[in-house]
């Protein structure tokens, strides 16, 4: 056989011809090969609009910084701080944001974790306009501006909760899952194990992107990415049937879905037998309090069992009650569900579910009072070991009020969302030319659709809930906007397909 050329293109495994590798890409692939570009003053013009949209996002986050020192409280927060020095699984919470706020202990500030929460949130701008690369340059800076400039997303990075981290795990994982690198598959699985631990609502998107690579014909992919991914969950669960005899991450799905089903629940249709009808309520549905009362509220035919509320004989007497309530009522669920889902999709921003939590998703203008309930005290006196010292939220003006007046006009409709999640329907249908492989948007479309459908059925709506499904929805919509390249060979072409194999993203 003759020895191909030095200067003959080699041929890949599928028959086509490769360039030759440029040695002098190597010195381009460290640290200063990345910077590089940065000196070129064209980069900073044809990115001139991102990087003001940044700068800006950069400011507010600053401003928050100022304003509202160290952090802002919300009653979960006390739940993770009580994790972090009891290293044992929560029932309610899984210990991937205690695990978080554990890294940053040494700092002993909570300024740190909100400062590291405000980095998170530039990234996933970053992220996406570095994945909708592909997009016309003023649709990836428009899919940007959401989380970049939204004054509840600034403010719930504020918040001492596991949404920051959540989203930015969530938005990296559909980042590497759309550049389709072999490499990347362990890492998407771990980094959606790691979304999961941090909120159990990452278990269906696990199986989602999953699904993603057998609709792609990459079914050993499909299979490294699961392993990856339960591997670290599965040794979770490990820990909390170790510690409370229970399988699963959590011991609450059966308290949440019963408060769930409080919405519609009529045990004059349900007919339920005696140890189930201790938990009905006499009230009409229009008359009962939100679902979430049916969890926390002292009068709660759930909380007035004997034992905690969490405990595997409640969580299971409730999940039993839920179940039948689906099952006598199943049209009243689907028409609760869909009304839950549909306050995701309104102009306004009305309050829900209660004065209360509503007001935990603005910038307050009074310093916040200390925890009242019991649990959330024992969290107060473990957040003052965090801390080494006093805790609380001191509100300093004028940059608290700049942010507040900010956040009172600035913020992302939900009909605006709604129609970011119809520009990929619209364009794959008005498209002419059908691809041959599941489009790239597809996955964070998906991964947003279960994030916001998941909490109507399981749950309730809560705008705390949204937030994290905003930069997905917009990421799949630039996606969408520009069509498929064909390749040279006559394939289409995937966004990352001109990337040579020797480019690291």
């Amino acid at each position: 056989m003759a020895e191909a050329r030095a200067d003959e293109p080699a041929k890949t495994g599928r028959g086509r011809r490769r360039a030759p590798r440029d040695p002098s890409r190597r010195s381009g692939r460290g640290l200063r090969g990345r910077l590089a570009p940065l000196k070129d003053p064209s980069w900073w013009k044809r990115h001139r609009w991102f990087l003001g949209v940044l700068a800006l996002g950069a400011v507010l986050r600053a401003l928050a910084m100022l304003g509202y020192r160290p952090a802002l409280w919300f009653p979960d927060s006390y739940t993770y701080i009580v994790t972090v020095f009891k290293p044992i699984p929560d029932r309610v919470r899984p210990a991937g944001y205690p695990m978080f706020m554990k890294l940053l202990e040494p700092f002993h500030s909570f300024g740190v974790v909100t400062a590291a929460q405000h980095l998170l949130g530039l990234a996933v701008g970053v992220l996406i306009y570095r994945t909708a690369r592909r997009a016309p340059r003023w649709a990836a800076t428009l899919a940007t501006v959401p989380v970049l400039l939204d004054g509840y997303q600034i403010e719930l990075e504020h918040l001492l909760v596991s949404d920051t981290l959540f989203m930015f795990l969530v938005v990296v994982a559909s980042a590497l899952c759309v550049t389709e690198r072999r490499a990347t598959v362990v890492a998407i699985g771990l980094l959606l194990a790691a979304a999961t631990l941090t909120r159990t609502i990452g278990q269906p998107l696990i199986v989602l992107f999953a699904a993603w690579f057998v609709l792609r014909g990459r079914v050993r992919l499909a299979g490294v990415l699961l392993a990856a991914a339960l591997v670290p969950v599965v040794a979770y669960g490990g820990w909390f049937y170790a510690t409370y005899q229970r399988v699963g991450l959590v011991g609450a799905n059966g308290v949440f879905l019963y408060a769930r089903t409080m919405a519609f629940a009529d045990c004059a249709k349900m007919d339920p037998p005696p140890d189930l009808r201790v938990l009905c309520d006499p009230r009409p549905p229009e008359r009962r309090p939100p679902s979430q009362e049916y969890i926390w509220a002292k009068d709660s035919p759930l909380v007035e069992l004997p034992g905690i509320t969490f405990t595997k004989k409640n969580d299971d007497l409730a999940g039993r009650f839920a179940t039948l309530a689906i099952r006598s009522q199943p049209v009243d669920y689907a028409a609760s569900v869909l009304t839950e889902l549909g306050r995701t999709f309104t102009w306004s921003r009305p309050v829900y579910p209660d004065p209360e939590i509503y007001g935990y998703y603005q910038f307050p203008v009074k310093e916040p009072g200390p925890p009242g309930r019991y649990p959330a005290q024992v969290g107060a006196d473990y957040a003052k070991l965090y801390e080494q010292g006093a805790i609380g939220t001191k509100i300093v003006e004028p940059y608290a009020g700049w942010l507040r007046a900010y956040q009172s006009v600035a913020r992302l409709p939900g009909l605006v969302l709604l129609g970011a999640l119809l520009v990929p329907l619209v364009a794959a249908v008005t498209r002419r030319r059908r691809p041959r492989r599941p489009p790239a948007w597809l996955v964070p479309w998906s991964a947003a659709v279960v994030l916001l459908v998941t909490p109507a059925v399981a749950a309730e709506f809560d705008y705390r809930y949204v937030l994290p499904a905003v930069p997905l929805a917009c990421l799949a919509a630039a996606l969408s906007i520009r069509p498929d390249v064909l390749r040279q060979s006559g394939g289409d072409k995937e966004f990352g397909d001109d990337i040579p194999p020797n480019v690291q993203l």
